[in-house]
Order: structure tokens, then sequence, then C-alpha cells
């Protein structure tokens, strides 16, 4: 790295990973809003109405994810991450002025979209821009954004929502600050990182290698210069010419659908769904249910729920350090396998009826193996797998794969929990992990200091 100009290169991939940022907070914000959102619109004995406001924003992820390939290819990257952050930005202020439901609904859906587009457009950029020995851990940092941008929604929850005395019937809460304005404030704290956002994004560059897919060589060589000299530009723009015999045009649905990708397509699509299925998500979604069950009031369970948080971000940063000494493999690998274990334990521990810290020693553990593994890998591997010339669209696909494996896995957690109970849900999602052991242990590939054109050549027969 003694070559390379490490301050532009870290400050452009910081800017792009505060999509992940945003991201991570908007997903999460919800949760600690939800006891006191449900009351002021009177939603909280409609189970239906409860489950459209928490799963909304995840149907804007989809169309976000959809559309953000098609977009990325067509106007570049760094124009949709200013996109997405206006979006951010916007639905911040709209989700906490809106009175209606509807209006409330709205604003979801529309923050849903910005998270759609930045979740697969930030780590592909900054796998654009990264230098290969360091592109795992800058594509991890943007992980690392996304989990201080949960811990961050945790704690403004935790700090905003004022204590509630326990002879407050829902009545007396809904009527409370906490009811009428406790929730608009958790939503209106994002505004501040997303105008930093908005205004950071316009002094990135573009992505050398969309240029050069778009024949801006000239353009791609300056960028290409700025990260790591003139020599160095040379070298990548000859291997991005050079790979596949140097076509140079981006390719669509049904190029990427054929022969030569469709089985990395597939396991692109399988890492996606399994980062969501694996289970721990619904940790950060429906804290509450889950701490409940293991014996903590509401006022614990907040406290409880920026313990995850803190858990999360350490192990995250854990990843960054590990990602490119371990390689992708060995740590997606750790992670199914951890996960399984733990949930194992956990759904035996519930099933025991024990309750207290033990159980949230067994959920730190879920979320630091999780963080640690398939957390940020699944984001660094979607960003390296595909060809230049089909990235965009597949890592599209991919993110649009892993929203619909994220609605699934929210909408289908209070049915299992209450047919299933709390044990036999999470043993469920052992075999879930159990099954990703074997796959990946069987399909996955090491991809950790290649650079992006040998991995295409290696991967694309």
């Amino acid at each position: 790295m003694e070559n390379f100009n490490k301050s532009f290169i870290y400050f452009t991939c910081m800017v792009s990973a505060m999509g992940g940022l945003l991201f991570g907070y908007d997903w999460v914000v919800i949760g600690g809003a939800k006891p006191f959102y449900e009351l002021f619109f009177g939603i909280s004995d409609s189970a239906s109405q409860q489950g459209l406001a928490m799963s909304i924003a995840l149907v804007g992820c989809m169309i976000g994810a959809c559309t953000s390939g098609w977009l990325a290819d067509r106007i570049g990257r760094k124009p949709l991450l200013v996109l997405s952050a206006f979006i951010f930005l916007l639905s911040a202020i709209l989700t906490g002025a809106f009175s209606t439901f509807s209006g409330f609904l709205a604003a979801r859906f529309f923050g849903g979209i910005g998270i759609g587009i930045a979740s697969g457009l930030s780590p592909m950029y900054i796998a654009e821009i990264a230098p290969a020995a360091i592109r795992g851990k800058l594509v991890a940092l943007n992980q690392m954004t996304i989990v201080l941008g949960i811990l961050a929604a945790q704690v403004v929850n935790w700090q905003i929502a004022q204590p509630i005395p326990a002879s407050f019937t829902p009545a007396d809460i809904a009527a409370s600050w906490n009811g009428q304005m406790a929730w608009r404030w958790m939503f209106w704290a994002v505004a501040v990182p997303a105008a930093a956002f908005l205004v950071l994004a316009l002094f990135i560059p573009e992505s050398p290698r969309w240029q050069a897919m778009r024949g801006k060589v000239s353009a791609a060589r300056g960028t290409l210069a700025r990260i790591g000299g003139e020599d160095y530009a040379e070298s990548e723009l000859r291997a991005i010419a050079a790979v596949r015999g140097g076509e140079q045009q981006q390719g669509g649905l049904r190029q990427l659908f054929s022969a030569p990708f469709r089985g990395v397509l597939l396991l692109g699509i399988f890492i996606a769904v399994f980062q969501q299925w694996c289970g721990t998500n619904v940790i950060f979604n429906y804290a509450q249910e889950i701490f409940q069950s293991a014996g903590y009031s509401i006022g614990d369970v907040l406290f409880n729920i920026v313990v995850t948080g803190i858990a999360n971000v350490v192990f995250t940063v854990v990843a960054i350090f590990t990602v490119d000494r371990l390689g992708r493999r060995r740590l997606m690998l750790i992670g199914a396998g951890g996960l399984c274990l733990v949930y194992t334990a956990l759904g035996l521990c519930y099933y025991l009826h024990v309750t207290g810290f033990f159980m949230v020693i067994l959920v730190v553990a879920a979320i630091a193996c999780y963080a640690m593994t398939l957390g940020p890998c699944t984001w660094v591997l979607l960003a390296e797998l595909f060809p230049n010339r089909v990235r965009a669209v597949a890592v599209a696909s991919c993110t649009f794969a892993l929203w619909v494996g994220s609605s699934t896995l929210t909408y289908t957690f209070p049915a299992l929990n209450q047919s299933l109970g709390s044990y036999g849900t999470f043993w469920v999602y052992a075999a879930v992990c159990a099954v990703g052991f074997i796959f990946l242990s069987l399909r996955l590939p090491e991809t950790k200091g290649r650079s992006l054109e040998q991995l295409e050549d290696e991967l694309i027969k």
C-alpha cells in the first residue's frame, strides 16, 4: 500500500460507506419506535397493520434493489449514491412529520427504496475503487458502518424514549411525550448524517471500472492514477480490457442468466438469502419479543438491545481485520457452523424455560458470530464474484434476493414463534445454518487477494 494514495482511497470508501450507515439506522430505528407509533396510530390491536408498518420498507428495499442495477449501469455509481442520500434525507423528515398512518407508510416505503439502492451499491462501488490487497477490508468497512448505524438507532431510541412508569396504561403512554413525539425524533435524528452523505457524495469520483466499461478510458485512467499512480492505472486498464477478450459493454439480465454466468449467479443468490435466513436479523427486528420471552421488562429490553448493538460493532471490527487474512470462505463456514451451535443451545434454553442473563449471553454470542462472518463477508463476496460488465445487474439481483429473504424472515418470525415457540423457531434457524454450512463447503471458492479481473477469469468459464 506504500504506493497508493491512502487518504484518497479511505475518504472515497468512507463516504460511500455512509450509505451503509443510513441503511443500518433506517432499518433498525423502527424497532424502538414501534411501541409508541402503534399506540399513536391506533394499530396496537391489529396484527396485520403492525406487520404492514414493519414490512412496508422491505417492499421499498426490493424495488430499490431491482432498479439500482439498471440505474447504476446507465447513470453511473456516483449519481445513484447521491440519489440514495437524497431519498434517505427526505424519508427521515417525512416519516416523523406525518400524523396519518397512510402517510407514515408512504414515507417508510420511500425510505426503503433508499435502503435497497444503498445496500448493494455502496459495497459494489467500494470493490470497484479498492486495490485488491485491501478490497476485503474496505468492503467490510461498509458492514462496519451498517452496524454503527444499527447501534446509533438503538442508542438514539434508548436515549430519546423517556422512562415509562410501571403504572402507565397504553392510553397513558399514547398521551405521553413518548407516544406523541419521541417516535418522531427517532426518525428525524437520521436527517443529520443523511444531509452529510448528500454533500460529501458530490466530492467522490465515479467508479473507474464503470468509466472504462462505458468507453471513458481517459476519465478512468485519471481516477486510477489518483488511487495508485500512472503505472497502477495502466496495469488496471490493461486488465480490464483483457478480460473476456476486451468486451466493454454492460450486460443485462439475459446475459446474466446465460450459461457462463448462471452458476456464479445462483451462488450469489444463495449467499444473499442465507445471510438473512440464518436468522440473526430477527434479533434486531423483534428484540422486544425475544428478550421479553427470556423474562425481561420493556425497560431492560431497551438496554439489552443496546448491548447487542455494541457486540455487533465490536465483532464487525474483528471482521475488518480478519477478512483479508483468514479469507471469505473460512469466515463464512465459521459463521454458518457457529450459528448452528448457538441457535441449538438457545432453543434448548427456551425449551427448558431458562431466563435471565445467560440468555443475553447466547443472543450476544449469535450476534458476535454473525457480525464477524456472514454479515460483512456476504457483502464482500457479492461485490467480488461477478464480472465487470454484469456486476451492477448481478449485485442488484442478489440484493433483491437478499431483501426477499429479509422480508420473508421478518414476516414469518411471528407465525413461527406462535406455532413452534421460541425454542422451535431457533431450532429451525439452526437447521437452516446447517444446510448453509454444507452448501458453502461444497460450492464457495476463496476470493481473497485476487483482482476482480482474475476472479472473472477463474469463475466464468
